[in-house]
């Protein structure tokens, strides 16, 4: 990994992801700046040592003065059943959004973008574990807005010499240190599992135990944040020059539902009561991600893929993340 220092923006670094991402940024001995408006993020997830600007992306070119090396971004509406209710606003602060940081970067030179994309763009997939080369089919505008800046991000690349890595990725999970999830509201599962361990809500919800599955249930890759934050820094040395490369992140390996919720009872050391809902619509029975091609472009390897350890964590963050008052 390069040890010169750059100047960097990270748009959207008050949230989840983006903050550990910025707080890996700043150990790594670079130079942070944070444009975020604080509509789902904390100014408490800000790592201390970056810069912060409160903002929206479009906010973008007061910010970026020609002496940025790079720009990796976060910022996005992220949840899929808003998107089907609230289509426009994730086509607005997506896709328009975008074009503007784009052209914000255009104009004041920054020709390296990290951009943190999600598998949501390949739909349901014909075949797991899905590689980069699968369909790209979108179940919810969500999914179409991220695929749309990618096809953004290539027309760049080839008008303009932009070098970008794009990352996929599915479930994120876990904490880094007093960084991890706060959403709200929640909708991820296991912040959602933990939220019954600490008796915020009487049961965790599975959506059908009778899918084509060990045990019934939902797959679903898990990747620990800290390995997610460790691939954009790979990114960031790695984008080719002039060109788009798209890599999936996974673990490789999936986990259900129940495998969750059970890891959970054993951290936890609590019950967490469990009800068999109806399938929900458009779940596939399984969602595993192919890393190999960030393996041999990034020289990412995953290194926290043990459920229980990225349970643990998530955990750890979740007892104690009332003590900054921003839970």
């Amino acid at each position: 990994m390069s040890t010169a220092q750059k100047k960097l923006l990270v748009t959207g670094g008050a949230g989840y992801v983006g903050g550990v991402v910025a707080a890996h940024l700043l150990e790594a001995g670079h130079q942070v700046t944070v444009l975020d408006d604080l509509s789902t993020g904390f100014r408490v997830g800000v790592p201390e040592g970056a810069r912060f600007v409160e903002g929206r992306i479009q906010d973008a070119a007061k910010v970026l003065d020609g002496s940025y090396d790079a720009v990796l971004h976060f910022a996005a509406s992220s949840q899929v059943g808003e998107s089907v209710a609230n289509p426009e606003k994730y086509w607005r602060n997506n896709v328009a959004g975008t074009l503007e940081l784009l052209t914000a970067m255009r104009e004041s030179g920054v020709r390296t973008l990290v951009f943190s994309s999600t598998a949501a763009t390949y739909g349901e997939p014909d075949q797991v574990p899905i590689t980069e080369t699968a369909a790209t089919a979108p179940t919810n505008p969500y999914g179409a807005t991220k695929l749309a800046v990618d096809h953004m991000i290539a027309s760049e690349c080839a008008a303009y010499g932009l070098s970008a890595v794009s990352l996929r990725y599915f479930n994120v999970a876990g904490a880094y240190g007093r960084y991890g999830e706060r959403h709200d509201p929640e909708s991820h599962l296991i912040p959602l599992v933990l939220q019954v361990a600490q008796e915020r809500r009487a049961a965790i919800s599975i959506f059908g135990d009778d899918y084509p599955t060990p045990d019934g249930t939902c797959l679903r890759d898990y990747i620990h944040v800290a390995d997610l934050a460790e691939a954009h820094l790979l990114a960031l040395d790695h984008a080719p020059a002039g060109e788009h490369l798209i890599c999936n992140l996974g673990n490789g390996n999936g986990f259900s539902v129940l495998e969750v919720v059970e890891a959970a009872r054993r951290v936890t050391g609590h019950a967490i009561p469990a009800t068999v809902e109806p399938r929900r619509a458009g779940d596939p029975a399984v969602l595993v991600a192919s890393a190999d091609r960030a393996r041999e472009r990034l020289g990412w390897q995953p290194r926290r893929t043990d459920l229980v350890e990225i349970i643990r964590d998530a955990w750890n963050f979740a007892t104690s993340a009332g003590e900054d008052g921003a839970q």
